[in-house]
């Protein structure tokens, strides 16, 4: 029985001999590129196809939502908006909330275009949360306080990011944004009940149920639904998302080295560790980010932890897993940049940009 849910990262603009064995390892599912792994267009593309050599069914993403989380800024691609000018667009007036959702189409299907172009097959976006105004690390990233415009406006950026043949994820469920501490260097708590929680910032995710291709749970504890924080949780990820709300795609964990990701039931864990206890509360894939910039060894040392829980049953590799996983991948080949270039709707999509 197969199941990859590792996704790692690389240190470099193209491979080391260390990445490709880490590459064929049979629990690495996917890769995830960040800004420095870039360097062109010519680069990035040359980079794409070393990596599908090496592993033709890894999950090539990027964190590229618009605005400041953007990898790729230089050599052609486009500067996204923020997607609170999706929102802001939206307020005008009600003729301006129908063009905000076309304005959002426009936007998804220029990001994940020119993504694909290079040989990406995936982005982490749109975000979900809401904008309650004092989230350091959210910010101008959502696209609105209102649940049902940002649910609006992230269904037209995921229909965007489809028109160009790309899946999406949806982040932070169950909602990053009322908290302020940023879950990279602390553990945010969001102390409200779970059925304020699933009234407003979480209400997106059940609204999108019949859409939603993949979701990354927050690594933010909310005390009075679980303890442990919802990356972590049976309870949101399994009982919430999947049963309550209905969600049938593929579950990411945030970053593990990130500070929200390592402390659970009072103590600190492995990477190996919180991987195994992300997969059984209900991940389908699990990141570990910016550990390969010194060699490697965490990355070396999550793979060979992982096989070693899978073999004494600390976690169960699950063939539904994969299939979530193998339905983020492209069904259609991608428009080459120049083919890009001469696309009408993609043309069309540059002029519909707030």
């Amino acid at each position: 029985m197969h199941h990859a849910p590792v996704v790692l990262d690389i240190a470099g603009t193209s491979l080391t001999k260390a990445d490709r064995r880490r590459l064929k390892h049979p629990l690495t599912g996917g890769l995830i590129l960040f800004a420095r792994n870039w360097e062109s267009r010519a680069q990035l593309t040359a980079l794409c196809a070393e990596i599908k050599q090496a592993r033709p069914d890894v999950l090539i993403c990027v964190d590229h939502e618009g605005g400041r989380v953007q990898r790729f800024r230089t050599d052609g691609f486009t500067h996204l908006p923020p997607m609170r000018a999706l929102g802001e667009l939206w307020m005008k007036d009600a003729n301006s909330a129908m063009a905000a959702t076309d304005a959002a189409s426009a936007v998804g299907h220029v990001l994940a275009a020119e993504l694909r172009a290079c040989g990406v097959d995936f982005s982490f976006a749109p975000v979900l949360d809401l904008d309650h105004g004092g989230s350091t690390v959210i910010g101008d990233r959502a696209f609105h306080r209102d649940a049902r415009v940002a649910t609006l406006l992230a269904k037209s950026v995921a229909h965007g990011m489809l028109r160009a043949g790309m899946a999406h994820c949806g982040k932070h469920f169950p909602g990053h944004g009322f908290v302020k501490a940023d879950s990279h260097v602390a553990v945010p708590v969001d102390k409200r009940s779970l059925k304020a929680i699933l009234a407003d910032d979480a209400a997106p995710y059940a609204w999108l149920s019949a859409t939603l291709s993949a979701v990354m749970p927050a690594h933010v504890v909310y005390p009075k639904v679980d303890a442990r924080p919802a990356g972590f949780s049976p309870r949101w990820l399994q009982e919430l998302l999947r049963g309550q709300m209905g969600f049938t795609g593929a579950i990411f964990s945030d970053d593990l080295s990130m500070e929200g990701a390592r402390h659970l039931d009072g103590g600190t864990l492995s990477y190996a560790e919180a991987a195994a206890e992300a997969l059984n509360a209900g991940c389908d894939l699990v990141l570990l980010c910016n550990q390969s910039l010194d060699g490697g060894e965490a990355v070396d040392a999550l793979l060979e932890g992982l096989a070693e829980g899978a073999a004494a049953g600390r976690w169960h590799p699950s063939p539904d897993a994969e299939q979530r996983r193998l339905a983020l991948l492209p069904a259609t080949p991608p428009l080459s940049w120049d083919e890009l270039m001469h696309d009408p709707a993609y043309q069309r999509s540059l002029e519909r940009l707030p």
